[in-house]
């Protein structure tokens, strides 16, 4: 008989409700943001004992706040503790999103429910593929990830047409799992950060606590400068990590997501001073890249990634959206997506961010676009210069014609000289200038080719 035995974890402790380990380290406990494709980025989901920031710099939209309901809802759902920092948190609280079907249906939920029905049989009867019929069985080409290959315990689907039950937010208020906490205008952040050590330390259950802050830097937190939210990132840091069953989730207003309110490197400093954070710049204020990619609403830009007991952040070999653990066997490990979001009627989704039919265009064009242009060899340079200069559009495409070459370059008496008799009685035929086309962009970095 053998006189080695496995080795087994007998006396594991049990896990907070609404969490598991993390894929990458089993020294890890991660837990939902309530997206399954924001969970999919963070590498599986956010760790416990880190902090998630999101800059969502558009004035016209509030895709900020929606994530942080997303992180609320999730929390109330999976029993673990929310505390929420606000002006008003119990509105805000009201405010959020539900699990569909945990509310009694009124008949315009009824209508709208058989509308997703029937919308959902039409969709199935039309990917029936008349033409081609091999390729029935492949497999679609998906741009974000589902919520059916998660857990329903650890990630809940929410739906943004269905609000909180009062009665499920009046029991999580008596049973102190839902926490509000005003801000008062007259501090500048220390206070809150007290109120949040105190709550931290008198729980002495094994519960997940999550911190929700759904708009810091508002004029309800009074005149904040840079440094003032610098401290407090850092403070809120700092505690997430004396207690680990914690993890906190904030978005910064929108006058304070751009450089132009922190000076520069701005955004680098909020990146450096949370775990993860995401920037989400919605296409509201600029038309231009709402034409061009109209089955979004915006691009995610990806800041910090969080890499708790780890050199390298889970994502880098668990995502699926960022494409990084595909692609390092044959390119070297480069050739991550561009991301972008998109809100739809229900949820709010993260997925790739791809060129529609005709390098942007749905419809096809069989006229020269507005932004082509048909350029003489003479005039090229002074084009060229003029486009550097021009400012405003994102992409020109230049169409240069070659012109035919001379015969011979001394002069039309050595080209007659070589002509023989014969050759001039046969007419030459004409030739067809080459076309080169230009590609030119103000921002590369949204075009992948």
């Amino acid at each position: 008989m053998s006189s080695f035995k496995r080795k087994t974890l007998s006396g594991r402790a049990t896990l907070p409700q609404g969490t598991r380990l993390s894929p990458f380290s089993t020294s890890t406990v991660i837990t939902s943001t309530g997206i399954p494709s924001l969970d999919d980025i963070l590498g599986g989901g956010l760790p416990l004992s880190c902090s998630l920031a999101v800059l969502a710099p558009d004035h016209h939209s509030a895709y900020g706040e929606l994530v942080q309901k997303y992180f609320v809802a999730q929390g109330l759902a999976s029993g673990q503790k929310v505390c929420i920092i606000h002006d008003e948190p119990l509105r805000f609280a009201r405010e959020g999103i539900w699990m569909a079907g945990s509310t009694p249906s009124t008949p315009a939920q009824a209508s709208t429910t058989a509308e997703d029905a029937d919308d959902a049989k039409a969709s199935q009867h039309d990917d029936k593929i008349k033409i081609a019929w091999r390729y029935e069985q492949m497999k679609k080409f998906q741009t974000t990830v589902s919520s059916n290959s998660l857990n329903d315990d650890f990630c809940a689907t929410f739906d943004l047409t269905c609000r909180i039950p009062t009665a499920s937010l009046d029991a999580a208020r008596q049973s102190a799992q839902l926490i509000p906490i005003d801000v008062d205008i007259s501090e500048d952040g220390t206070g809150v950060i007290k109120q949040i050590e105190e709550l931290l330390s008198n729980d002495t259950n094994a519960h997940a606590v999550r911190i929700c802050i759904p708009a810091l830097g508002s004029p309800h937190w009074g005149d904040m400068q840079p440094p003032t939210v610098l401290t407090l990132l850092h403070s809120l840091r700092r505690l997430l990590r004396r207690y680990p069953n914690a993890c906190a989730s904030l978005s910064l207003a929108p006058h304070m997501c751009t450089d132009t309110w922190g000076g520069r490197g701005w955004v680098q400093k909020v990146g450096w001073l949370t775990d993860a954070a995401i920037s989400m710049s919605a296409f509201g204020a600029n038309p231009s890249l709402s034409s061009l990619f109209p089955s979004h609403h915006g691009i995610v830009q990806i800041l910090t990634l969080p890499a708790p007991h780890t050199i390298l952040p889970a994502s880098d070999k668990y995502s699926t959206l960022r494409g990084l653990s595909s692609a390092a066997g044959t390119m070297g490990g480069s050739g991550e997506n561009n991301l972008a979001f998109k809100c739809m009627r229900k949820r709010l989704i993260f997925e790739t961010l791809h060129l529609d039919l005709e390098g942007g265009v749905t419809e096809r064009r069989t006229t020269p676009a507005s932004n082509t242009m048909s350029l003489d060899a003479g005039m090229a340079h002074e084009t060229m210069s003029a486009t550097e200069s021009r400012k405003g559009s994102l992409a020109i495409v230049e169409v240069e014609f070659e012109r035919s070459k001379d015969i011979g370059s001394d002069g039309p008496t050595r080209a007659m000289t070589d002509i023989t008799a014969d050759d001039s009685l046969v007419p030459a035929k004409p030739k067809k200038p080459k076309k080169k086309v230009a590609f030119r962009s103000e921002r590369p970095d949204l075009y992948d080719f």
